[in-house]
């Protein structure tokens, strides 16, 4: 999908105090220096964080420095597994196998609640660098795309041109594209997928449709998971649906491009990739043109 930017129409600043707090959030504080109006890149504002409960907080924090308004709408919901035990003998037994493949940082986090790791022998992916940094603080250093932090990115890597025979364990959860499966499989690599956590949809409430129907378009939606963005149009009245799907959409891939457009996303422009800093300045972007094109000094 090619990235697009169209501008946004200036519209009053909605209040802060409306929007919900994501978990671990404190009460809404002051602006701080660089912040509120004329203050930073994303003044006057809103930006919608997907990301899963409880992970959105560091994000949205980066986007009030900014001058932002933060709106937690959250599309997942992570969990353990049920079966720990069953889980953690999955993860003892893939530790000594050729080829551990992360697929998150949540995946990192969920299998070092279960065990510690033990591998001594061959190679440890990482699909993104989110997910590299979270292996990093363990000490680990994993191979990850150069280029696209997705599955396509990750089978394009040249050790993994020639598996055949190769065990290779997927530390995940249920569900996905189950892309990396299928092309590891049929390149000839024993697969086996470990459940170290699970998604599920996240619970929205009154406060949440309340803030969504508030929004202007100049909002911008940071969207990184297919998953989670049916997950909001399952979730959300119609109406407030619809009203979401007026903001611009700040995708991270063609693929989620594609994605948003056919749930209802007319306005879509694409980030670098999925990781946070990506994202925020791809939302910069959209916001300082939209600013610029309606004459608005000091974004």
């Amino acid at each position: 999908m090619t990235r697009e930017s169209r501008a946004h129409s200036g519209k009053p600043r909605p209040s802060p105090h409306r929007f919900p707090l994501g978990e671990g959030e404190g009460k809404e504080r002051s602006p701080q220096r660089g912040e509120g109006a004329g203050g930073g890149k994303l003044s006057g504002c809103t930006v919608v964080i997907t990301r899963p409960a409880g992970t959105g907080t560091a994000l949205s924090k980066m986007v009030k420095a900014l001058g932002g308004i933060p709106l937690l709408l959250p599309g997942l919901s992570l969990r353990a597994v049920s079966d720990q035990q069953h889980a953690k003998q999955q993860w003892h037994e893939a530790q000594r196998g050729d080829v551990l493949i992360f697929t998150s940082p949540a995946a990192v986090r969920y299998a070092w609640t279960l065990a510690s790791f033990d591998h001594t022998h061959g190679s440890i992916v990482a699909v993104g660098r989110s997910t590299a940094q979270a292996l990093q603080r363990h000490g680990i250093a994993a191979q990850m795309p150069a280029s696209r932090q997705d599955s396509e990115g990750v089978l394009a890597l040249s050790s993994l041109q020639h598996v055949q025979g190769r065990r290779v364990a997927l530390i995940t959860a249920p569900g996905g594209r189950g892309l990396l499966q299928q092309q590891l499989a049929e390149r000839g690599a024993m697969v086996r997928e470990v459940h170290v956590y699970q998604r599920s949809a996240s619970r929205l409430n009154r406060r949440h449709v309340q803030a969504v129907q508030q929004l202007t378009p100049n909002a911008c939606v940071l969207i990184s998971s297919a998953e989670a963005l049916q997950n909001l149009r399952e979730q959300l009245p119609a109406v407030a649906w619809k009203q979401l799907c007026e903001a611009m959409a700040i995708v991270s891939s063609e693929r989620i491009g594609a994605a948003a457009h056919a749930a209802g996303f007319l306005r879509i422009h694409r980030a670098a990739s999925a990781i946070q800093a990506d994202l925020l300045a791809a939302a910069c972007e959209v916001c300082s043109q939209a600013c610029h094109d309606a004459g608005v000094t000091g974004c």
